[in-house]
């Protein structure tokens, strides 16, 4: 059987179509059981019913012709029960319906297996025979097997399209797929594909009768890729960190290196043409960094067969085309992203981001927060290439893209990005105004940053100060861990530029989706891992460093808040405050003039959840952060496509362990800050708001939009909203609940997902 499983699995999935797919399926699925017919259907989502696509035994002038209802018939019943449904004489049974045109009068058994993807009903595959009789247990395992097979076959041709033009040819229509929300905004914009550089394991042998030549082709190839890096870093050192533009004259400084330049000329003097010359001089290093142990080098080494990459393009006379710009707005789509892809379109051309790989906190999502421009991650194993120069909406709000969108679609979408537009010109008028209900009621809105780059943001959206400033993204754009003077001079400007307002300082929060390049942490569940507070307290002298830094930075001005991320029992707490003791008695001794500040830790895992009074007792402040909390919680990874749509922090059982915390916050006489991107959203910020929370915490570009939520209820709405949302018993309730409250409120436009 897994002989014959495979063999028809490869099959089909050398099929040059779908139709070609099904029709391979249905004929080696009758062939291999011995049946008269096997026949596929698949689901029309949009018309709601099941179209015949594939068959072997039956019309086969009724392909794509025979449609049921959704509910018609044994294959509406195969999908209403999600199961095999086995029936020795079909005819009899009472939802069995007839169709002349598809010639089934003489069979009697029927074998059916729902195609089913991550909960949705694709199609159905059928087998029928002449015979009356049961089919036997092993047949149903078999057709069971190739169903899930097909299913997810299926799902990637959804994906690409393929079977909406089967289904509906005539219809062009959006095609929405869902991923990560890695940052906000919303764009109407073209498809750019990176195309592959070449690939220097391709360069054949070959012997050159003119050295003199092929020496000045290496030379001006060397000089084209130099001068294409200097361009690219000049477009974009307004948009990066110093950090990011670092990178390109770690490139240039690669392309000057006498030893790599050296032995590709002598290696062409010798004979060899150039391309075989310098793929045989990069390889070298290549295999020499690969072999280190140090993670630092090893990520060098990707760097240098990239810089070979782009040199061979011009070699080989084919000068790197990295995207098609069309002279229209471009949205960048790749697997994955590098700052040399973003630089490859101009700065006025690049419209926004979509990844399939990496999640809101990966690398490309935050240089694309710091470009201002929306991104969408995660996409998963998405056929996105075929699309190049089509029309892409992107929603960076819900981490939404809508392939080819009909007109309809693109009207809609362009009202959203004129009502965005109106509503932030309008929302400038609040930045002064402080986040107030109706009634008087104020609570502080702080803002939420990561690089430097974010405090012209976070200095312009009206925030009180910041709720969270996430020091691990400085450990992330670097190359080593930085020193205790460059960290200290990064905290003292992020210090200075909001005080006397407070500033709340994550300590270095790794591990999980956040790694470094040079300290690389391969686990198999790293999200129950080596991340956060156990990371730093394993080592105690990366935490020190860092706890000097920020108490000297706060000797001028005196507003920072220091935040312990990842807490998952008291004892971690104790040894992080011996600690912070003990770092700020050897700055003491030092002669430097340091205060305690106010500490606090962040409430995101179940364990601290529920010691929460107990460790509110030991700090200043509680934050919660809703992320995380919502991911352990629910035990779903948010940047897992199989399971993300499980993850919603507006869950009952999240709101209900935010309200104990609440509750401990304020039995102990502690404030609870809240810095999830539930903070961000409008509608739950309200609901927060009533369930008592002190502050709140959102990115820049989402403060003002929950600072006009929070002026538009009284507190006394705020909390019979909490104390209804907290009764509900689904997610579905609280969103209905929140919706209704926005639209009473005259909010309607920012209605929360799901209806």
């Amino acid at each position: 059987m897994l002989e014959t499983l495979r063999r028809i699995v490869q099959e089909v999935s050398a099929a040059p179509d779908l139709p070609s797919a099904l029709a391979v399926t249905v004929n080696r699925i009758r062939d291999t059981m011995q049946v008269a017919a096997c026949t596929v259907y698949l689901a029309d989502e949009d018309n709601r019913e099941f179209v015949l696509m594939a068959t072997a035994g039956l019309n086969p002038q009724a392909v794509g012709r025979v449609r049921l209802d959704r509910r018609q018939g044994l294959v509406g019943l195969v999908a209403e029960r999600q199961e095999p449904l086995n029936l020795e004489d079909a005819s009899r049974h009472p939802r069995f319906h007839p169709i002349a045109e598809i010639g089934e009068d003489d069979y009697h058994a029927l074998l059916g297996a729902p195609l089913i993807q991550y909960r949705r009903v694709l199609g159905v595959l059928l087998v029928q025979h002449t015979a009356i009789r049961c089919f036997q247990s092993s047949e149903v395992d078999f057709l069971v097997t190739i169903a899930a097979q097909l299913a997810s076959i299926l799902n990637h041709a959804i994906l690409s399209g393929a079977t909406q033009e089967l289904l509906n040819p005539l219809k062009v229509g959006a095609r929405a797929l869902q991923g990560v929300a890695g940052a906000p905004g919303i764009v109407i914009g073209v498809i750019a594909i990176p195309h592959l550089l070449a690939d220097l394991d391709d360069v054949p042998d070959r012997l050159t009768r003119n050295p003199a030549a092929e020496e000045a082709a290496f030379q001006n190839a060397i000089a084209t890729v130099e001068k294409e890096l200097r361009e690219a870093s000049d477009r974009l050192a307004p948009l990066l960190p110093p950090t990011e533009q670092a990178l390109f004259s770690v490139y240039r400084m690669m392309l000057s290196s006498d030893s790599l330049l050296g032995e590709t000329r002598a290696r062409i003097r010798a004979g060899q043409w150039a391309p075989a010359a310098w793929r045989d001089a990069v390889l070298a290093r290549v295999r020499l960094l690969e072999q280190a142990t140090d993670p630092y080098l090893s990520t060098r080494a990707e760097d240098i067969r990239d810089l070979g990459r782009r040199v061979l393009n011009h070699l080989r006379a084919e000068p790197a085309q990295p995207v098609a710009v069309t002279g229209e707005r471009c949205v960048l789509v790749a697997e994955e992203m590098s700052v040399a892809h973003l630089a490859a379109i101009p700065s006025e051309q690049l419209a926004a981001i979509v990844c399939l790989r990496g999640s809101a906190l990966s690398h490309v999502a935050l240089l694309a927060r710091a470009m201002g421009i929306p991104a969408v991650m995660g996409l998963g194993d998405r056929p996105l290439g075929r699309f190049e120069g089509n029309t892409i909406i992107v929603d960076g709000y819900q981490g939404r893209v809508y392939l080819n969108p009909d007109p309809a679609m693109r009207a809609e979408y362009r009202q959203l990005i004129a009502a965005e537009a109106e509503r932030s010109t309008g929302l400038g008028a609040l930045r002064d105004l402080p986040a107030m209900t109706r009634d008087g009621h104020a609570i502080p809105l702080y803002a939420k940053a990561g690089l430097l780059t974010d405090i012209a943001a976070a200095g312009q959206c009206g925030a009180a100060g910041i709720g969270l400033y996430r020091t691990e993204f400085a450990f992330m754009v670097r190359d080593s861990f930085p020193s205790e003077e460059e960290q200290c001079q990064i905290y003292r400007q992020m210090l200075a530029a909001f005080a006397p307002q407070p500033v709340v300082m994550r300590t270095l929060d790794i591990g999980g989706d956040k790694t470094l390049p040079y300290f690389q942490i391969k686990e198999n569940n790293p999200f129950l891992g080596w991340r956060g507070m156990r990371f730093t307290l394993d080592h105690p002298d990366i935490f020190l460093t860092q706890l000097r830094a920020m108490l000297r930075a706060n000797a001028e001005w005196n507003n920072l808040r220091i935040l312990f991320p990842m807490i998952t029992t008291v004892e971690e707490v104790d040894e992080a405050l011996r600690l912070l003791a003990q770092a700020h008695e050897e700055l003491q001794e030092d002669g430097w003039p340091t205060v305690l500040p106010p500490v606090g830790v962040m409430i995101e895992v179940p364990s601290a959840a529920w010691q929460a009074g107990q460790l509110a007792q030991r700090v200043d402040f509680l934050s919660v952060g809703t992320n995380d909390l919502t991911q352990y919680l629910l035990a779903v990874d948010r940047d897992n496509p199989r399971v993300a749509g499980l993850y919603d922090s507006l869950h009952p059982a999240l709101l209900k362990t935010v309200a104990y915390i609440i509750e401990q916050g304020r039995a102990t006489g502690r404030p609870v800050n809240l810095c999830g991107e539930m903070a961000a959203d409008p509608g739950a910020a309200v609901l927060l708001l009533g369930m008592g929370v002190n502050s709140l915490s959102a990115g820049p570009a989402s403060v003002p939009r929950v600072k006009w939520a929070i002026r538009s209820f009284t507190l006394t709405e705020a909390q019979e909203l909490a104390r209804q949302a907290l009764a509900a018993e689904t997610v579905r309730e609280v969103h209905h609940l929140i919706n209704a409250a926005l639209r009473r409120a005259g909010l309607g436009e920012i209605v929360h997902e799901p209806e």
